[in-house]
């Protein structure tokens, strides 16, 4: 009896044995980390550049973008955006260039250790076609650019996203928010306006009372010493464009000194200037020329820089606003331009009708409705004059630097400021994201 257990036994294993097959499991494939990008962007030219910083890896992407999201039959225009690789368990940081794109670390990275993509403004540096179809440079079809990357790249990069972008940058980061308030956990802007009309008067009147008296009135006499001075002092320029291989044909000479005097307010409390070195009766006429080339730039006016900023004015003209010209201080002193307005650097023959509700609505979301949205604007920067004020209800922080200009940072900032600007970072992305204090 116990053999014949013994026997069934044997004869059941050996059926099972008998009955097992060898399963051969497929290899399991990992991608490399161009691959995933490959996988999120079958379309795009992905090429590896240098990465710099605390980032392993670096990328330029060329996309294949939509010249209308809400119709590709339009066709589509290369567009840049430079990806930087600090790891997949790390914050990301989007940043919304208002222009042209170079591969840069931002402080707002640095700051998160976070992973960076840095996009190009459509239509603008490498992203301009050979030929700008100005209907489709529309604020609306931007948004549209940003909202359907960071939607794929959230495949990859999981932890949180912040916004953020310096001067029209940071307006792009505002308007972004607007128009999709969850594609970003916390939203940094810098130096950004929201402008109120074509030429919104209110610059005027920071230029009017920032400052003392006497700095204002030595802004007033240079105004006038240049244009005083007008030959010598077009004489420089022309010494400067020989040398610089400038030219001037969409603007003459004489033409670009009078804006560049009529500028000259604007600029100098836009970038910090200081009163102690602006040049008196005395200087010469190179002083004269050095020290507003200093401050505007006469490169500004040149052909060169004119063609690149077109899509610019457009953008300004049409749905942004931008700023005027006060011409009574030197009025008596002007022969070419008489009637200044900054429709003067739009592209001809095509319609430049502002929509004066485009950036109302914006303003009224962002001052009403902006939560986790941190402010950095400097004291007497001009553009300060056009800044959103976010209402009491709203979670959000206004920071201003005192004394300081459109090229304020975080870092500038005192000791204490610093520390409440990382506690509000901190208490917005929560524990999970690390912040690393920028050290002076």
């Amino acid at each position: 009896m116990k053999l014949f257990k013994s026997v069934i036994l044997f004869l059941s294993i050996s059926a099972l044995v008998a009955g097992c097959k060898v399963v051969q499991l497929e290899p399991i494939e990992i991608l490399s980390f161009q691959q995933q990008l490959e996988q999120i962007f079958p379309d795009a030219e992905i090429t590896k550049i240098e990465a710099k910083d605390h980032f392993t890896k670096a990328f330029q992407l060329v996309l294949n973008e939509p010249l209308d999201h809400k119709d590709s039959t339009a066709g589509f225009f290369k567009h840049f955006v430079y990806l930087t690789h600090s790891g997949l368990d790390k914050p990301t940081v989007l940043v919304t260039e208002g222009y042209n794109a170079r591969p840069s670390t931002y402080e707002l990275s640095k700051i998160l250790q976070a992973n960076q993509v840095q996009v190009e403004y459509r239509f603008f540096g490498k992203s301009r076609p050979d030929s700008i179809q100005w209907n489709y440079l529309k604020n609306d079809q931007a948004i549209e650019d940003y909202h359907q990357l960071v939607t794929k790249l959230k495949t990859l990069y999981k932890s949180k996203w912040i916004s953020t972008g310096i001067s029209k940058g940071g307006e792009t980061v505002l308007i972004y928010k607007s128009k999709y308030p969850y594609d970003v956990d916390v939203a940094v802007p810098y130096v950004a306006p929201l402008i109120d009309g074509q030429e919104d008067p209110r610059t005027e009147q920071h230029i009017k009372t920032i400052g003392t008296d006497e700095c204002r009135a030595k802004i007033v006499e240079y105004q006038r010493l240049l244009l005083e001075n007008r030959d010598s002092v077009l004489l420089e320029i022309s010494k400067y464009a020989e040398a610089k291989n400038m030219n001037f044909t969409e603007l003459s000479k004489e033409e670009a000194l009078e804006y560049a005097v009529l500028e000259f307010p604007f600029s100098f409390w836009q970038w910090g200037g200081k009163c102690e070195e602006i040049p008196s009766k005395n200087a010469t006429a190179k002083e004269l020329f050095n020290y507003v080339n200093s401050i505007v730039g006469i490169s500004f006016y040149n052909d060169n820089t004119y063609f690149d900023l077109l899509p610019s004015y457009y953008q300004h003209m049409t749905e942004l606003g931008y700023y005027g010209f006060d011409t009574t201080p030197v009025k008596d002193l002007l022969r070419v331009v008489h009637k200044p307005t900054n429709l003067r650097f739009a592209p001809k023959n095509i319609d430049v009708t502002y929509n004066p509700n485009y950036i109302k609505e914006v303003r009224d979301y962002i001052e009403n409705q902006g939560n986790k949205i941190l402010y950095i604007y400097g004291e007497y920067d001009t553009w300060g004059a056009c800044a959103p004020n976010p209402k009491n209800h709203v979670n959000a922080l206004k920071m201003v630097l005192k004394g300081g200009s459109h090229s304020t940072r975080i870092i500038d900032f005192s000791i204490e400021d610093k520390q409440l600007i990382y506690d509000k970072l901190q208490n917005w992305l929560g524990y999970s994201v690390k912040i690393f204090p920028l050290e002076n």
